[in-house]
């Protein structure tokens, strides 16, 4: 089993350090975020569960850490992320049944860590 809290840390540390070395690009990619995520007419949930279902569709491991993380933070239950694992599958088929079982766990590690991810 994948260590999701540890893929997370080491996006956080590399990207630091390439931030530092295209401080310009990483600003704008971070004004990028804020507003992609703001709540709209569509609630930072959903927001977030939308971002985590493509991050299983294009199985990115560090995607996958970040918004389980993300996702929990913005309130999303263990079943609203299981059914959104459902639409990713049906989306991505196999390759994203594996990922959507790597993503629930993600989910679970981070929803049992002390403080809550």
């Amino acid at each position: 089993m994948k260590d999701y809290a540890a893929i997370k840390d080491g996006f956080d540390t590399g990207y630091a350090d390439l931030s530092e070395t295209i401080p310009d690009t990483a600003a704008a990619f971070g004004k990028l975020i804020e507003e992609a995520t703001r709540a709209g007419t569509l609630t930072v949930k959903t927001k977030e569960l939308i971002a985590f279902a493509i991050a299983i569709a294009v199985r990115c491991d560090g995607c996958i850490a970040h918004h389980a993380q993300a996702v929990l933070h913005a309130g999303a239950t263990r079943q609203e992320v299981a059914e959104m694992i459902g639409v990713a599958v049906l989306m991505g088929g196999g390759p994203s049944a594996v990922y959507g079982v790597e993503a629930l766990r993600a989910f679970d590690a981070f929803n049992h860590q002390p403080g809550r991810g």
